[in-house]
């Protein structure tokens, strides 16, 4: 026989997987919660290896001159993996997702209805550059009684793979069935296309990284597809803002982690604000090393601030639409709400939206509670940051993703959304005519 080919290796793993699906989805609530804690003390025991084999990573992605932003996604330490484990500690405490009857009834005929919570089956998760997504995926899957095949990035391939193998061992030493957390460990890219084809063995898959990557697996995949968003996200400063709230509100969802997708990549400023908020607001993102690009004045204002010229560009039509990931922001000043909403739901991404604005003020409450129902996100906030979107900051606990579709789930989505549901009926011996 000759060698074995990739795509009949990832195959073979989705099969084993689908087998293991079925026997995880019959385990009790104690059962799968003393797995996660068994993966959550596996993580802790190797932390050393895992920490060893990050670094091998890190550095690997330096030589290939990876944004910093990028490197502080990939990098784990101690305190990280620590995180990680604490993460799968606090999924145990969350209610089954599993078995919960979520309708009933009696029929006109005497059956007896139930709707009935079940697990998805297969998922399929192919990510970027985020090795504690491994440990997250793994255990929200194991949780909600779903087996899970995961498909890291290139950029993490040794922490992934150390990280799996380890949830994998532990969770199958606790009773799982074998094969309920596997991993493919292949950099060659070909095998995320044929588990995107694996329709009636993946029953979803769950994309989350970059535009590049989430655009090719919907286009592609053969399987369905929760789409986990980017995040061109925006934060509005409305006329009435109080200028110190903005300034605390915008440096935190810009600048708390550059590399996040609820991080915020535009400001918008109402025009009559402008010289009021922007010229402090500025200058503390150039202390943080942000490059502005601004309209005509924003720029004027950002000068006039004192802000070096090396931090500053003018805007284009491209970086109203641009998912940074990086100490940069676009920054645009508007006549009023109505500009401000349009420009959002034209150019945002449907991830997390905020408006600052005084609701004592009328003109001020009119713009939150216009700003709230009329933009298209998955998130809207009024007077606070972006960066709470979250899973464990929605209290959902830890999270595989945002969705910003609109189907099935979205924004932060854990645990009841990797369930779905059958119709369970007791008869007596009714037939229908």
């Amino acid at each position: 026989m000759g060698e074995r080919t990739i795509a009949e290796d990832v195959r073979d793993l989705a099969l084993l997987a689908k087998e293991a699906s079925v026997a995880l989805g019959q385990t009790t609530e104690q059962e799968r919660n003393g797995a996660l804690q068994a993966m959550a003390d596996a993580l802790r025991a190797h932390t050393p290896e895992i920490v060893a084999a990050n670094a091998e990573d890190v550095a690997a992605a330096r030589e290939k001159g990876t944004k910093e932003s990028l490197i502080d996604r990939l990098a784990l330490d101690e305190d990280r993996i620590e995180a990680m484990a604490a993460a799968l500690e606090d999924l145990m405490a969350l209610p089954d997702p599993l078995g919960r009857v979520t309708m009933e009834s009696t029929l006109y005929n005497g059956i007896e209805l139930q709707r009935v919570s079940v697990p998805l089956g297969v998922v399929a998760m192919v990510y970027e550059a985020r090795p504690n997504v491994t440990a997250d995926a793994a255990g929200i899957c194991i949780k909600s009684g779903n087996a899970v095949v995961l498909r890291g990035g290139s950029l993490a391939a040794r922490s992934n793979e150390v990280v799996s193998g380890v949830l994998a061992e532990a969770a199958a030493a606790a009773g799982m069935p074998k094969h309920a957390v596997c991993a493919i460990t292949t950099t060659d890219r070909s095998a995320t296309d044929v588990l995107m084809g694996l329709r009636g063995i993946v029953d979803v898959l769950i994309p989350r990284g970059g535009a590049g990557l989430i655009q090719h697996c919907v286009e592609c995949a053969k399987v369905p597809v929760i789409e986990t968003g980017t995040g061109n996200c925006h934060v509005y400063v409305h006329e009435s803002a109080d200028a110190a709230m903005a300034h605390d509100i915008v440096m935190n969802a810009k600048c708390r982690r550059f590399g996040v997708c609820n991080a915020a990549e535009s400001l918008l400023v109402d025009a009559a604000a402008a010289p009021r908020v922007l010229p402090g607001l500025l200058a503390a993102l150039a202390e943080r090393g942000v490059l502005v690009h601004g309209d005509a004045q924003a720029l004027e204002l950002a000068r006039a601030a004192g802000v070096d010229e090396s931090l500053l560009a003018e805007a284009d039509e491209d970086d109203w639409a641009t998912e940074y990931l990086a100490p940069e922001i676009a920054v645009k000043c508007v006549g009023g709400p109505a500009e401000a909403i349009a420009h959002v739901n034209r150019y945002g991404t449907k991830h997390s939206e905020a408006i600052v604005a005084d609701p004592e003020d009328a003109a001020g409450a009119r713009a939150i509670e216009d700003f709230l129902v009329q933009v298209d996100a998955a998130a809207v906030y009024a007077n606070a940051s972006t960066a709470f979107t979250d899973g464990g900051q929605f209290g959902l606990g830890a999270e595989i993703g945002i969705s910003t579709q609109k189907l099935h789930a979205r924004g932060p989505f854990a645990l009841e959304a990797l369930t779905s549901y059958k119709y369970v009926l007791r008869g007596c011996g009714q037939t229908r005519a």
